[in-house]
C-alpha cells in the first residue's frame, strides 16, 4: 500500500496501549492515520463504539483501510464484517502468513489484532506485511470476493 494510504484505527481498553505504539508507528512511516478512539484508557468502555466508526469510515472509501484492537480481535471483527465491502481478518499471534494470504486471497482492508495475545514487536511486523502485501486481483480471488459482496446484498 501506499505510504499515503489512509489507515483507521479504533479499539477500546484492552486494545488502546498497542494502538497507541502502532499510531506513532504509522505517523513515523508517513501514512495518514485517523484515530477513531478509544482517546484515552477506560476499563469501562466497549468495542462496538469505536469499531463501528472506523469501520464505517473503511466502507465508505475504498482506498482506505482499518487496523483494529481488542483483547482477542474476534469481536472487533465480527462488528467490522457487519459493513459493506469490509473484509476484517483476525490475526493473535501464531503463524503471520496467514496475514500475507488475508490481503493476497480476500484482499482484507481491515485488520484486527488480539492485543491480549500479540506482543508490540510482532504486531508491529505483522501490520508492516499487512500493508506490503498487495491483492494480486487475480481472477478466482476476485469473483469470490464479489460473492461475498453480492449476497451482502441479496437480504
Amino acid at each position: 500500500m501506499k505510504e499515503n494510504t489512509k489507515i483507521h484505527l479504533a479499539t477500546d481498553h484492552a486494545g488502546f496501549k498497542l494502538k497507541e505504539a502502532i499510531k506513532e508507528h504509522l505517523d513515523e512511516a508517513g501514512f495518514t492515520v485517523v484515530d477513531h478512539g478509544a482517546g484515552s484508557l477506560n476499563t469501562e468502555d466497549d468495542y462496538p463504539d469505536f469499531i463501528h466508526a472506523a469501520a464505517r469510515a473503511v466502507s465508505e472509501d475504498a482506498d482506505s483501510v482499518g487496523i483494529i484492537f481488542g483483547h482477542s480481535g474476534q469481536g472487533e471483527a465480527m462488528v467490522a464484517n457487519r459493513y459493506p465491502y469490509v473484509r476484517a481478518a483476525v490475526y493473535y499471534g501464531y503463524e503471520p502468513k496467514i496475514i500475507t494470504l488475508s490481503r493476497q486471497h480476500n484482499d482484507a482492508n481491515v485488520l484486527s489484532i488480539g492485543a491480549g495475545f500479540v506482543s508490540e514487536v510482532d504486531a508491529v511486523a505483522v501490520i508492516n506485511s499487512w500493508l506490503e502485501t498487495d491483492f494480486p486481483a487475480e481472477t478466482r480471488h476476485q469473483r469470490r470476493i464479489e460473492k461475498i459482496d453480492d449476497n451482502f446484498y441479496a437480504k
